[in-house]
């Protein structure tokens, strides 16, 4: 069990703003040096990074940069290691018998899998948003709040700020201020999802990440969570996995494009980032064959 010490001590960790160089990696862009010097800090490095569920591995040499105040979009084929990447950015997948990562996956300059970082500090400052509405069974307000409180805030006003915060940035105030009392459960997928949104919104995080947000919600509330999306990353740093190549092109600054390396003789598939860069280059002028034929079409 953690102690409070323990925690203390990850969460200084975490906290250190140290700018390692970017990675060195085939998969990033080609861009001229000034670029670079224009690019907004990085947030997460990952550096050469394998992900495997006890002997099989599922995604193999991943280097990429998450870049602060930026929505960075992964995209790919089923099978492609998107979610399990993604879920490796706040160690959701040490919940996962016989998971491990091999490799480097710093977060603002400190090591997310070094043996004193606590995972509850992680995921106090990398929320994540998945792809069922997933509200928990109580009114409005105590969904919003659950996370401060488990925090330790029991300020009756503080909470009511808190909450009243939460919803304005998630765009949901004005349908629910007036039945805050009641369930979470009766809302609809689209706002039960922005529920979802601002129930991580309300511990105030770094960074937010999304597992398919939008999969199961009408065009209507999808435009919606993509607006949100666009309107709250000028606070947050956001990753967000897609099915949806148009939502990519929508709502992200950058997009890494997965494809799926197939073993025959095993019958197994392991994930491989192809290609990583801005969304305008991924989409209209790939460096990679395969990510053209994934993005026109050519290849599902």
């Amino acid at each position: 069990m953690e102690t409070p010490e323990q925690n203390v001590a990850a969460d200084s960790q975490l906290t250190e703003t140290a700018k390692p160089p970017l990675p060195k990696t085939t998969t990033e862009p080609q861009v001229q040096p000034e670029q670079y010097a224009a690019a907004r800090e990085s947030v997460f490095d990952v550096e050469n990074v394998s992900i495997y569920y006890s002997a099989f591995r599922a995604v193999t040499d991943v280097s990429l940069t998450v870049h602060e105040n930026e929505i960075t979009a992964f995209i790919g084929p089923s099978g492609c290691g998107k979610t399990t990447v993604l879920r490796t950015l706040n160690r959701m997948n040490d919940l996962v018998a016989g998971a491990r990562v091999e490799g480097d996956v710093r977060y603002r300059g400190a090591s997310l899998y070094g043996k004193d970082v606590s995972p509850i500090a992680v995921r106090r400052r990398i929320g994540m948003v998945f792809q069922k509405p997933n509200p928990f069974p109580k009114s409005i307000y105590d969904n919003v709040a659950y996370g401060p409180r488990i925090n330790g805030e029991h300020n009756k006003g503080k909470l009511n700020e808190i909450v009243e915060r939460s919803l304005h940035q998630a765009a949901l105030w004005d349908e629910v201020k007036d039945r805050l009392g009641k369930s979470g459960l009766s809302l609809s997928g689209g706002q039960a999802q922005r529920l979802c949104i601002a129930r991580t919104l309300a511990v105030e995080p770094d960074v937010v990440l999304m597992d398919e947000p939008c999969s199961a919600l009408d065009p209507i509330a999808t435009g919606a969570i993509e607006d949100l999306m666009k309107e709250i990353k000028s606070r947050y740093t956001i990753v967000i996995v897609t099915h949806n190549m148009q939502q990519a092109t929508r709502v992200s600054d950058r997009t890494a494009f997965f494809s799926v390396l197939r073993n025959e003789k095993s019958d197994t598939r392991t994930g491989v980032l192809v290609e990583y860069g801005p969304t305008e280059k991924i989409f209209h002028d790939p460096s990679d064959p395969r990510t053209e034929a994934y993005v026109t079409g050519q290849m599902g």
